[in-house]
This record gives C-alpha cells, sequence and structure tokens, in this order.
C-alpha cells in the first residue's frame, strides 16, 4: 500500500464524523427529493392548476425542512446529553476509584491485541497523560473535544431536505402542462441515482444497489400518490 493510498483511507473518529454528517445530509435530501416528489405528484394526478401545484409543493417543503430539522435537533441533543452524562460518570470513577480505572483500561487494551504488559504500560502513559480523554475514546468511543452538535445537524438536515425538495418543485410548475409530470418523474429519478451513488461512494459502498434502492422507492412513491390523487380527481374530491 502506497502512502497516498494510507492517507486516503478514513479511520476512526474521521470516518464516524464523515459518517454521521453523510447520514444527516442523504436522509434530509431523499427525503425532501421523494416526499416532495410524491406530493406535488399525488396533487398533479387531481388537477393541473400551477397554483394549487406550487402551494402544495411550497407547504410540503417547509413543513419537511422544520420536521427534519426538529426531529435532527431533538435526535442529537439526546445523543448529546448522554455523551455528556457518560463522561460525568466516568470522571467520577476516574476520581473514586482510579486504580479500578486503571484495570478497566488495561484490559480493554489488552482486548484490542495487547500483550498484558505493554497494556498495562500502555494504560499507565495514557492515564499519566489525560486519563478522562483515554477512557473516553477507549472505552466510550467519546472524544471529549467534539461532542455532536445537535444545532449543527438541524442545519444540516434543514438545508439538504429544502435543496431536495426544490427539484421535484420546481420541475412541476416550471416546464408546460403536457411536460410536467414526465419532466418531474425524470429529474426526481435522476437526482435519487446520484443521491444513491453519491452517498455510496462517501460511505465506500458498492454504488450499484444505493442507486437502485433510491430510484425504486421514488418511482413506488410517485406511482402511488399519482394514483391516489388521479382516483381523487376522477370522484370530485
Amino acid at each position: 500500500m502506497t502512502d497516498t493510498q494510507a492517507h486516503d483511507e478514513a479511520h476512526g473518529n474521521g470516518l464516524g464524523t464523515r459518517l454521521n454528517w453523510l447520514r444527516a445530509a442523504v436522509l434530509g435530501a431523499n427525503d425532501g427529493v421523494v416526499s416532495t416528489a410524491g406530493l406535488v405528484v399525488g396533487v398533479a394526478g387531481a388537477t393541473g392548476d400551477r397554483g394549487t401545484l406550487l402551494t402544495a409543493g411550497l407547504a410540503g417543503l417547509l413543513a419537511g425542512s422544520m420536521s427534519m430539522a426538529a426531529g435532527e435537533y431533538v435526535s442529537v441533543s439526546t445523543q448529546r446529553d448522554s455523551e455528556r452524562a457518560a463522561l460525568a460518570t466516568e470522571k467520577r470513577e476516574l476520581t473514586e476509584t482510579p486504580e479500578a480505572e486503571l484495570v478497566e483500561l488495561t484490559g480493554l487494551l489488552e482486548g484490542k491485541g495487547l500483550s498484558r504488559e505493554v497494556a498495562r504500560e500502555a494504560a499507565l502513559q495514557l492515564t499519566e497523560r489525560d486519563a478522562l480523554r483515554a477512557h473516553a475514546e477507549v472505552e466510550l468511543g467519546i472524544d471529549p473535544d467534539e461532542l455532536t452538535n445537535p444545532w449543527h445537524a438541524a442545519g444540516a438536515s434543514f438545508l439538504a431536505f429544502t435543496a431536495g425538495a426544490l427539484l421535484p418543485l420546481l420541475a412541476i410548475v416550471l416546464p408546460p402542462s403536457s411536460l410536467r409530470l414526465l419532466v418531474t418523474v425524470l429529474s426526481v429519478l435522476a437526482a435519487l441515482a446520484l443521491t444513491g451513488w453519491w452517498s455510496a461512494r462517501l460511505g465506500d459502498a458498492a454504488p450499484g444497489p444505493a442507486v437502485l434502492r433510491n430510484m425504486g422507492g421514488g418511482a413506488v412513491a410517485m406511482a402511488v400518490t399519482y394514483a391516489a390523487g388521479e382516483l381523487l380527481g376522477a370522484v370530485g374530491v
């Protein structure tokens, strides 16, 4: 393996942070594309009025983006509270039972493949340098200086959903009425293929299955909502 290849690989907390941001961005964008596309396509099945389509799409965009941001904020806030509580517990244990914590850290390092002697020496050195950080990273998998930020996660989800939702909204209201549905469906499928490929590549996974999952889910959502809209339009609801 070359030095360049080694540096291109993601390790440890860097990979975890990247995957967390990737998860929020992909979920937000996919939800924005699929939910807004399903909404406007469903409405298009019932009526071709541009104003109605624009109103429905904007309402879906605003409601969805705020919902995604609020949900992500609550979720990540809970995670952050759990991380803080775990760090507080670890800090108390280090104060009250330092020798037991040293034994515990030695055992954890030994479990990673170090010999008993090397694990003990490493635990001693890590404890002397920063005992709380050592236990946080080795035992809890937490970087005390980089706790999850709920505002960042909420903002990322809001922007990702909005960006995704704009595509089907513009695709349904800008083209002539005879092309709206075709342009929207093709645009949405292309966008889902792109986000599927992007998420797979950044996550070092095969892009094919992710692309097919995204496109298949979007196609089913649009087909179902369009059929429902046509049915409701036919009965005059």
